[in-house]
């Protein structure tokens, strides 16, 4: 078998010498995207750290009570912030939060347009499978590689490659509601002169709503996911911890980082909960 192996596909050296190429010849790029993201980041991370505690956990509990209309689940978003203050991970959680949000805003702007786009053009779906196929399967501790390259170390590349991880999930669930819609509900749209834009405006899309809303639902529960993946380039947030407590072999700093994280991932799953709403 060394005649195979001794003749294998050059695909490390190919993705290196892309990689080097974009380094060279698209760096302003990649530092106006830097600084887009950078300016994301530091607003919504200005929004949840400026205000007391108790304010943004109010502010919580009110999208809470709007969203779902049940006191019980305003009460379990409650506690759950005040055992995250008790625990004394109010600032990490933040800084997670900010990643997560910053993950959601980038995500849905990008994703939904190309799902309705995916759902519109069959063809242009087909083509695009494999890339999100890629993108879901793909380690992720290989996107960090690209990343630091390209954006350096710190809560940037944390996001671009959270992104990377996320995008196909909005994109598929966008389009999965709007393919979806019926036939009968398009032509009666047509019938009574709906312009295109009209039918995906006031047909597609309202159908296709709980899909897009379980995008944004995944698209949270999977950011949260990389929040320890992002911590190993410099990305601030509840990964800190659990990277410090891996290395050092501590079980009590672990466990309580990981709890903060479960926590943090029923809060915002019962706040955006489609049904709950009566």
């Amino acid at each position: 078998m060394e005649w195979l192996t001794d003749h294998k596909l050059p695909v490390g050296k190919t993705a290196k010498h892309v990689f080097d190429w974009f380094k060279e010849n698209a760096s302003g790029f990649f530092d106006m995207l830097s600084a887009l993201m950078q300016a994301l980041i530091d607003g919504i991370l200005w929004l949840l750290q400026t205000p007391p505690p108790l304010v943004i956990v109010a502010l919580f509990c009110a999208l809470t009570w709007v969203t779902q209309r049940k006191w019980q689940m305003v009460l379990l978003v409650l506690a759950g912030f005040l055992y995250i203050l008790n625990q004394g991970y109010w600032k990490p959680t933040m800084e997670s939060l900010t990643l997560v949000l910053s993950a959601c805003v980038v995500c849905m702007a990008v994703g939904v347009p190309i799902g309705i786009a995916a759902a519109h053009r069959p063809r242009l779906y087909m083509a695009m499978q494999p890339v999100l196929d890629l993108m879901q399967t793909l380690p992720t501790f290989v996107y960090l590689i690209p990343a630091i390259v390209f954006f350096g170390i710190g809560m940037v590349p944390g996001l671009i490659s959270t992104v990377i991880f996320v995008l196909p999930a909005p994109i598929r669930l966008t389009h999965l509601g709007v393919s979806t819609t019926p036939q009968a509900l398009l032509e009666a749209a047509r019938a009574f002169g709906a312009t295109p834009r009209q039918v995906l405006w006031k047909v597609e899309l309202p159908y296709a709503l709980p899909q897009i809303m379980a995008g944004l639902n995944q698209t949270i529960m999977l950011s949260l996911s990389m929040v320890v993946i992002a911590a190993l380039v410099g990305a601030n947030g509840l990964g800190v911890p659990v990277v410090r407590a891996l290395n050092s072999v501590n079980t009590a700093l672990g466990f309580e980082a990981g709890m903060i994280i479960v926590v943090v991932a029923i809060i915002l799953d019962r706040m955006l909960r489609m049904g709950g709403k009566k």
